[in-house]
């Protein structure tokens, strides 16, 4: 590995769904170094409560680097209580301006139950189309099972599991041991 770049510790699959005046983060729980599973059970959905209005963040991306942002952002939201869209956007100014933050590797979804976000590195602060966003390795298959899902009569949560399974049967990087945090309007 001399010559190699370190691959850093990574989580990776998320997915928010909002449906029927609630959000629900659904998240894996394996954590690779590299191509080796390290951890099967590693929580990277959260729930923060920053001035005392919760919040549901979860990130996929070096771990380390997610914590950080996770810290960075409950630090933003205290200084601008229930603004959620005003500390996303103050965040990814830091992160990317930031000569320290500006290598960090990792990305959120974040919501307060009426907004959903996702967050990058590039600056972004994007609102995801169809009510579902969703980040990582596993991300894309994650979000194509959930739009096929959220014209059924399925609750939020179902569909966030569901699309979540179907996720970790085809994405190596992403396994079925799911944290889902459900946070309403």
């Amino acid at each position: 590995m001399a010559e190699d770049k370190f691959p850093g510790w990574h989580g990776t699959t998320i997915i928010g769904v909002r449906k029927g005046g609630r959000v629900v983060v659904a998240g894996d729980g394996q954590v690779s170094l590299g191509q080796t599973v390290i951890k099967g059970t590693a929580r990277k959905v959260r729930r923060l409560s920053p001035g005392g209005r919760d919040v549901v963040a979860g990130f996929a991306g070096s771990t380390a680097d997610a914590f950080t942002l996770l810290e960075r952002l409950e630090k933003k939201l205290e200084a601008a209580p229930g603004q959620l869209a005003r500390a996303c956007v103050e965040l990814a100014k830091d992160w990317r301006m930031d000569k320290y933050l500006r290598n960090l590797e990792a990305m959120l979804i974040v919501t307060d139950g009426a907004d959903l976000y996702v967050i990058t590195g590039a600056g972004d602060v994007l609102e995801p189309e169809h009510d579902i966003a969703a980040i990582g390795s596993g991300g894309n298959y994650a979000l194509a099972a959930a739009r096929a899902l959220i014209d059924s009569d399925l609750d939020a949560e179902t569909i966030a599991r569901r699309a979540m399974a179907i996720a970790a049967e085809i994405c190596v990087y992403t396994n079925g041991n799911l944290t889902v945090e459900s946070i309403a309007k």
